[in-house]
């Protein structure tokens, strides 16, 4: 159900670089946001990546890091939900 309700807000078709953060092993996955909304996005990733269920999803261009839950996997394409947002962690150096 959860999924149809996203389905039904608009989303906005962007091209933005980010950077999925785990934070646990400072460690960094770089993604490209496909398309967004104000409660998630679809990500694009290397489809060997390995992206957690949870994690801070960095996106220089709004500077805002969203915190991201993943409500589902495809090939090389993950979709999530935002359940906040953070300031950019004093790690990342992007």
């Amino acid at each position: 159900m959860a999924e149809e309700e996203n389905r039904n807000k608009r989303r906005q078709r962007v091209f933005k670089g980010a950077t999925i953060l785990t934070g646990m092993t400072h460690s960094e996955v770089t993604c490209t946001v496909r398309n967004m909304h104000d409660g998630g996005a679809e990500l694009r990733v290397s489809i060997d990546a390995r992206v957690p269920d949870e994690f801070l999803l960095y996106v220089p261009t709004d500077g805002i890091a969203y915190k991201a839950v993943v409500r589902w996997r495809r090939e090389d394409r993950v979709g999530v939900m935002f359940t906040g947002t953070e300031r950019k962690p004093h790690w990342h150096y992007g």
